[in-house]
């Protein structure tokens, strides 16, 4: 598939959605404000908001692969990491509610949208 197409496939629209979403979810619970520079804080959250980070734009990037790849084995290993990527992300706004975040509203936000993707996702990966 080419590179003008992405844009109109579902899957590749959640995960900019998602992308997107976890760039307003890491400055609202950072506390280092420099999203660029979160990677240097000694900060739980400040590292739960890096690993989102760095996490989305990777299922960014992965769905991209795995979209113009005309190998399946390419699109398989992308899927699985696709796959553990989600997982991260449950399990990273599980750790922001234990750590004592105050207003869920941006982490329930992320549960809605990683399911949302998740589910688009499976659509796309004949899951």
């Amino acid at each position: 598939m080419s590179y003008k197409n992405l844009g109109s496939v579902p899957v590749y629209q959640k995960a900019q959605s998602l992308y997107e979403l976890s760039r307003h979810l890491a400055s609202y619970i950072s506390f280092n404000k420099d999203l660029v520079k979160l990677y240097h804080s000694n900060s739980l959250r400040d590292s739960i908001a890096n690993s989102i980070l760095t996490d989305c734009r990777l299922i960014a990037s992965n769905v991209t692969e795995a979209l113009s790849s005309t190998s399946h084995k390419d699109r398989v290993q992308n899927a699985t990491y696709i796959n553990v990527m989600i997982r991260n992300l449950n399990s990273y706004c599980t750790g922001l509610e234990k750590d004592g975040l105050k207003e869920k509203e941006y982490v329930t936000l992320m549960r809605k949208e990683v399911k949302s993707f998740r589910s688009a996702f499976k659509k796309w990966n004949g899951a």
